[in-house]
């Protein structure tokens, strides 16, 4: 008997607890993909399976339903697969060790996958039943959404009629999610001009800062450590002469970088703790409630070479006294010392503009909306700055709920790369789901959910990609909202789901394609 055999709905939490037993990590969907297919042929379903492992399950309507207007039921099969140290599960062999405590279902160890596992059992339970009137389904079944996505970015939607659409990957009951931004990475590229020069090498680094999520949270006012790089940099060149060597910062281009430095040479003996100790003071209190660790240091550099190994030491000196000559290893990459040689440090013209990119390329908040309250609309973040043989690159998350704005601001960084002599490419482009102002589906789920619960339902969007934006760009004139049982923790070994709500969820899912007729 399963930990879930006693818990109502029965025929629910039965299919959940299945599904936990199946290996369904991201990129790993073949064996949880192939049981869907196995129920549908049961059943006598129509069913189609991709290349990527997506199902799609067709089931007629029920009596008095037959000819009413097609629903989608969507979710996605995959779950992110993180455990304890100490957790012996093989993700790829073994299913999920289920534990129920005072209505609260874990997984021993590791993450639980109700995200999005308990939609797929949603699912399975209504295409399962006889007596569950609804209209005719397409229960659409997606890989890879965890990574990027890639499931419903791959499917075919040639077959599929519906054009209302019940997404069941939300997390928080009461809230029903109505609109989510677009997104592309864009990148700048700007070539680098390169001469030999003598002088103090420094490393510039600005660090302590919260970073985060450059979506859900661009709007909590956090620090950029590669605009602030930029912004020193400019300060320092106003009273410095130096030359760049490189310039680098964050990891992903959807993170907010934490922390960025600038390699440099400083052409003549000038101190720069004024200009260090201005920024510190002015960061300090600019961003003193959102990053109270931010800080800008700056230290001599002293690189010897032994056997062709370079080893570095650093210390602060004040970052400008003496006048060292700068060593370059022999592999032509550039480094500091105090071997007697030049390095090759940009030339006065790139360094120029690589500080005029960092100090004038948009970031962060660019419009907030009108038609929610608090949404962020457009933002961009500059998530990941890399120097490069030839080249110095700039990768931004952009994003927005509405296309043209985010097609006007990749037409803004274009604009400013190409007049310093740069270019800019685009990849994984994903559409925005905008809000509609008039959503019949949305308007019949609130006021069934006031019915049910007494009170009215959060109307919600996110700032960040979500399926329900690949589908409305498939899928012309599709109306959606997502929603879901309330879960805590996702995406990591404390995640939970709240058996009370999961019901209460399903009497709601139940009264709404009751309604769809």
């Amino acid at each position: 008997m399963g930990v879930l055999s006693n818990v109502e709905p029965k025929n629910v939490f039965s299919y959940f607890e299945e599904i936990c037993g199946i290996p369904h990590g991201s990129s790993d969907t073949k064996k949880i993909s192939d049981y869907l297919v196995a129920f549908a042929k049961e059943r006598g379903l129509t069913w189609r399976q991709d290349a990527l492992n997506n199902v799609i399950i067709w089931k007629p309507g029920t009596s008095g339903y037959e000819n009413s207007a097609p629903v989608m039921l969507q979710g996605h099969m995959d779950m992110v697969c993180e455990k304890e140290a100490d957790c012996d599960i093989d993700f790829q062999r073994d299913g999920l060790r289920l534990e129920l405590e005072d209505g609260i279902i874990r997984a021993k160890g590791t993450t639980l996958g109700g995200d999005d596992g308990i939609a797929v059992a949603y699912a399975l339970a209504i295409l399962d039943s006889d007596d569950i009137p609804h209209p005719p389904l397409e229960a659409v079944f997606t890989v890879d959404e965890e990574i990027g996505m890639l499931g419903a970015s791959g499917l075919d939607c040639s077959d599929l009629k519906s054009r209302i659409m019940l997404n069941m990957d939300s997390e928080d009951e009461g809230f029903l999610l109505v609109s989510c931004a677009g997104g592309v990475t864009t990148v700048g590229h700007l070539p680098i001009q390169r001469e030999n020069v003598v002088g103090q090498c420094v490393t510039l680094t600005v660090t302590g800062l919260q970073g985060g999520h450059s979506g859900v949270e661009i709007d909590k006012g956090r620090g950029n450590a590669c605009q602030l790089l930029g912004r020193t940099l400019y300060a320092l060149k106003q009273k410095v002469d130096f030359r760049l060597i490189s310039v680098d910062g964050g990891l992903k281009d959807n993170a907010i970088p934490r922390e960025a430095t600038a390699q440099m040479v400083l052409l003549s003996e000038q101190p720069v703790d004024d200009v260090i100790r201005q920024c510190n003071t002015a960061y300090q209190s600019e961003y003193r409630l959102t990053d109270p660790g931010v800080e800008v240091l700056c230290k001599k550099d002293t690189t010897t070479f032994s056997d062709g190994e370079a080893v570095t030491t650093a210390g602060s000196a004040g970052c400008g006294d003496g006048v060292d000559t700068i060593a370059a290893p022999t592999d032509g990459s550039p480094a500091c010392g105090d071997g007697g040689d030049t390095i090759a440090a940009m030339t006065a013209d790139t360094t120029a503009k690589v500080i005029t990119a960092l100090v004038n390329l948009p970031g962060g908040i660019q419009k907030m909306s009108f038609d929610i309250e608090g949404l962020v609309q457009t933002s961009l973040n500059l998530g990941i700055l890399k120097t490069k043989e030839e080249e110095v690159t700039f990768s931004f998350a952009v994003r927005s709920n509405v296309g043209t704005e985010k097609e006007e601001l990749v037409s803004r960084i274009a604009c400013l790369m190409e007049s310093l002599g740069g270019s800019v490419t685009t990849a994984g482009e994903y559409p925005a789901w905008e809000y509609r102002q008039n959503s019949p589906l949305r308007d019949l789920m609130v006021k069934i959910f006031e019915e049910q619960y007494g009170k009215k339902p959060v109307i919600q969007a996110l700032h960040a990609g979500v399926e329900c934006g690949l589908f409305a760009g498939k899928l012309p004139g599709l109306d959606c909202v997502s929603f879901g049982p309330d879960m805590k923790d996702i995406h990591t070994p404390k995640e939970s789901m709240d058996v009370a709500s999961v019901q209460r969820c399903w009497n709601y899912v139940l009264e709404i394609l009751r309604r769809l007729k």
